[in-house]
């Protein structure tokens, strides 16, 4: 496989490994740096630069947590204790001819000590540093394709499962649409300030989403939900997640540790501790993978993904792997002037005509972000770590009959 397709993911394993450093030498945040939200209103047109964020909420005079949990028992919760990760060995990604060449670190290791014996060097294989090979290291289970196939399928049925109620909003006595987009996008510059990796942002979405379908929120408390979503999915996804202190840090101390713990126990109740949802960050990793494409329709494939967590309706209404097919079609007839090829509608099952609506949608979606008030996802895809993608002029039309 051309190792131009991992472009957009290989970053994914350098990102940790920025963050874990950053993290051990300290808390990267500064005074006068906090990533603060702002009070949430409907008519909330917030302007910000790359740089620096002018959002703070402040909490409502309600008692607790400000959410209703009637139907909840009240019995505790146990924290969750995620254990540090164990880096997976690395391996080597290179090309020969039209194949790609993969060498495991035992394979190295080999090299190494060969290397060694013919210079006279009587040092153990094991002791050569990989740091100084200055080699390329990707690591993707998904590319195995013995099993490509029975994970897709696992996925396809998991999602269906982990899948918020499309509707829910409308069932919220206390924040609307614009609050959740106003907090989405406050998050995905969270992310970017902690170098948190792109699946923690997608994770945190899918667990506000499935807590508001089950728990009506006040408006004073939305934001002490969506942190506390994204902790989860720190502690879930990344090596080194961000300590606890350093969430509070960042909501401007509208909230104390105590209730942001006593938050993060409450949605891991509510969502009875299922944390492994899919999402279409990783439905897209397997259409990529499948079908090979540039790294920069790829990048462009993640960040028309990315645009669709700002809103509820219509995405909300479309399963994870069909909006991954639609940001892949997008992005693939934006640069290469064509949409669903066939080796991905053998795989998925999906035809482009029932992709079509959800297509329309991101396409909509694609036309209006420039002039959105909301530009954390398009300022973080403006980078040349993802080829500048949301610079590029979107299509004006597609060609679908």
């Amino acid at each position: 496989m051309s190792s131009s397709a991992l472009a957009p993911f290989a970053s994914r394993s350098s990102r940790e490994n920025i963050s874990a450093q950053a993290r051990m030498d300290g808390p990267r945040l500064k005074a006068g740096q906090r990533v603060v939200l702002g009070v949430l209103t409907e008519n909330d047109h917030h302007n910000r630069t790359c740089n620096q964020v002018s959002l703070c909420l402040r909490s409502q005079n309600v008692s607790g947590l400000g959410i209703n949990t009637s139907n909840q028992s009240n019995s505790a919760v146990s924290c969750v204790q995620v254990a540090e990760s164990v880096v997976p060995a690395p391996r080597l990604i290179g090309e020969q001819g039209a194949d790609s060449l993969i060498l495991h670190s035992s394979a190295l290791q080999m090299i190494s000590a060969v290397s060694g014996l013919s210079t006279g060097s009587c040092l153990d294989a094991s002791m050569q540093s990989l740091e100084e090979e200055e080699v390329a290291v990707t690591e993707d289970v998904l590319c195995v394709p013995e099993y490509a196939e029975d994970i897709h399928r696992h996925l396809r049925e998991s999602e269906i499962r982990y899948r918020p109620k499309p509707g829910y909003m409308r069932k919220q006595p206390d924040i609307t649409n614009c609050m959740r987009v106003i907090l989405i996008d406050w998050l995905v510059e969270v992310a970017e300030e902690y170098k948190l990796c792109s699946e923690t942002v997608y994770l945190a979405v899918n667990y506000l989403d499935r807590f508001l379908s089950s728990m009506s929120v006040l408006r004073g408390k939305l934001q002490l939900v969506g942190t506390a979503a994204i902790l989860v999915a720190a502690k879930y996804e990344e090596i080194y997640p961000p300590e606890v202190d350093e969430f509070v840090y960042i909501t401007d101390d509208t909230y104390s540790k105590k209730q942001l713990l006593r938050m993060e126990h409450l949605i891991l109740k509510v969502l009875s501790f299922d944390m492994t949802a899919p999402t279409s960050y990783q439905f897209l990793t397997q259409y990529v993978l499948v079908e090979r494409v540039c790294s920069e329709t790829a990048n462009l494939a993640l960040y028309l993904s990315e645009l669709t967590l700002l809103e509820v309706e219509p995405f909300l209404q479309h399963l994870p792997s069909k909006i991954a097919a639609a940001a892949y079609c997008l992005a693939n007839y934006t640069l290469n002037r064509t949409l669903w090829p066939d080796a991905l509608h053998a795989f998925t099952g999906y035809s482009l005509a029932e992709i079509a609506q959800c297509l329309i949608a991101l396409h909509k979606l694609h036309l209006s972000a420039e002039s959105r008030p909301q530009q954390a996802i398009r300022e973080k895809y403006k980078s040349s770590e993802y080829s500048s993608v949301s610079l590029i002029k979107p299509v004006e039309g597609l060609p679908l009959h």
